[in-house]
């Protein structure tokens, strides 16, 4: 794998000289992974972070009782990890490989002393973490104050504005994994999608979904129930 490559493709080093790419080459580590594979724990000292290459991975939580609630899935081009390299300390949820992959590994210690050297490096990364505390917020809201089709009507206005086809897209996730996501279990996640094509506001395919009526998707994203 050419590492520089891969690191340049990256949004968290868009824009970095070719020198600096050479720097952060020298530092980080090419890590394969298998599905179920544990690739941190939450509560783990927090010795890097890591950038997706290719595969999937889960963040989540458990709760005592053993409940998982999914918190973010990744792929390739994203960052995960990132937050204790400045904080310090341990990792505050899991992860794990969902498919298999790889990530490139970015040691804390060597990190620190790489910005410490040259600070122009961490400024796209307080981009980054700026994103990621926006999307952690819309997390909250959408389990505190949104019901469960709210959710799903949110994610999949989501999905639909990063997809080629916005009217179209293909779940990337199972319907389980998805049902973590939005705090829920898989029976009612398939009962509200029943629904929604009862209702003619999606139709679906197995993994693939159309979106019929978007107008009906962001009013039950805003909270308005309708039938569901």
């Amino acid at each position: 794998m050419n590492i520089p490559e891969q690191l340049s493709k990256a949004s968290l080093f868009d824009g970095l000289p070719a020198e600096q790419i050479g720097w952060l080459a020298q530092i980080c580590l090419d890590q394969k992974f298998e599905k179920g594979q544990s690739i941190f724990s939450e509560g783990g000292r927090a010795r890097g972070f890591y950038l997706m290459v290719s595969g999937k991975i889960k963040i989540f939580k458990l709760s005592p009782e053993g409940k998982e609630q999914i918190l973010h899935i990744f792929g390739a081009g994203e960052i995960f990890g990132e937050v204790p390299v400045f904080a310090g300390g341990a990792y505050p949820a899991n992860a794990e490989g969902i498919e298999p992959g790889r990530v490139i590994f970015f040691p804390r210690a060597e990190f620190v002393a790489l910005i410490e050297r040259e600070p122009s490096i961490a400024l796209n990364m307080l981009g980054i973490l700026s994103l990621r505390l926006r999307q952690f917020t819309h997390l909250v809201e959408d389990l505190s104050l949104k019901e469960v089709p709210g959710r799903l009507a949110a994610y999949l206005i989501y999905l639909g504005e990063r997809s080629a086809n916005p009217q179209a897209l293909e779940l990337d996730i199972t319907k389980a994994q998805l049902a973590s996501l939005l705090g829920t279990i898989p029976e009612t996640l398939s009962r509200i999608l029943a629904k929604l094509a009862q209702q003619g506001i999606i139709a679906v395919e197995g993994r693939r979904i159309r979106l019929l009526d978007r107008q009906a998707l962001e009013l039950l994203a805003a909270g308005v129930k309708g039938q569901i």
